[in-house]
């Protein structure tokens, strides 16, 4: 009896250890002091490249207006 637990134990150990291997971890990415802020930089021009382009585009809207008014 005291055979049969053991090999029984053992192979419930490596199932359960095969199984966690096996589940995706819902921990997120790491992500180094340096990239972090890296990524903020080019996140602040990217915000910056995109509301030059918007005022670009707003100016470019109201000279067609007056355009289409004359």
């Amino acid at each position: 009896m005291n055979r049969k637990k053991k090999i029984n134990q053992t192979l419930k150990a490596k199932a359960k250890k095969m199984n966690a291997k096996r589940q995706k971890s819902n921990k997120p990415k790491y992500i180094s002091k340096a990239e972090r802020a890296a990524m903020a930089v080019q996140q602040a021009q990217d915000n910056a490249d995109n509301l030059a382009t918007a005022k670009a585009d707003l100016a470019n809207q109201a000279a067609q207006t007056d355009l289409v008014k004359d």
